[in-house]
């Protein structure tokens, strides 16, 4: 049985963990080495990576416990859940950038952080508005790129999950 739910639950959870910390490892690149200052709607992009991470991890080491296959796919499920409401909060951020709809009113004015640091500067304030673009690969910013992995991230998690049920 411990061989059954490492065979197919460990490839899941630690795939899903090795991508949302990578994703994370590139934001906070993207922001501390590059400098590009993050608005108020892509911070909040983060928070659901902040808790697939280390719920992915925990359950890469559950996956490795007899027993443990109906809270490893549980864990699944929520992980594949909260990347979906990753995936509508980039669809979102990419919406307000594309014009299509407005943003909150807190993109207006700026985030109030510097290229230097990760901490407000009040005295030296940098306007990051949500609606301006500041980069974009093949056609996609990075709200449009979070879009794309979180979907990604979605499938490895109900993958994962189904392949308990179903092996």
């Amino acid at each position: 049985m411990a061989e059954e739910i490492g065979k197919y639950s460990t490839p899941a959870s630690l795939a899903l963990f090795a991508l949302t910390a990578a994703t994370i490892a590139g934001a906070w690149g993207f922001q501390l080495i590059g400098g590009y200052i993050p608005c108020p709607l892509c911070l909040q992009q983060r928070w659901p990576y902040y808790a697939v991470i280390p719920l992915a991890l925990i359950l890469f080491i559950f996956s490795r416990t007899q027993g443990a296959i109906g809270l490893v796919r549980l864990g699944l499920v929520i992980c594949g859940l909260i990347m979906l409401l990753s995936a509508g909060m980039g669809g979102h951020h990419a919406g307000v950038e594309w014009g299509w709809w407005e943003g909150p009113a807190a993109c207006a004015g700026g985030a109030g952080l510097s290229s230097d640091t990760v901490l407000p500067d009040l005295n030296n304030m940098t306007v990051v508005r949500c609606d301006e673009v500041q980069w974009r690969f093949l056609g996609l910013s990075f709200a449009g790129w979070n879009f794309v992995i979180s979907l990604l991230a979605a499938l490895i998690a109900f993958r994962g999950a189904r392949r308990l049920i179903h092996p």
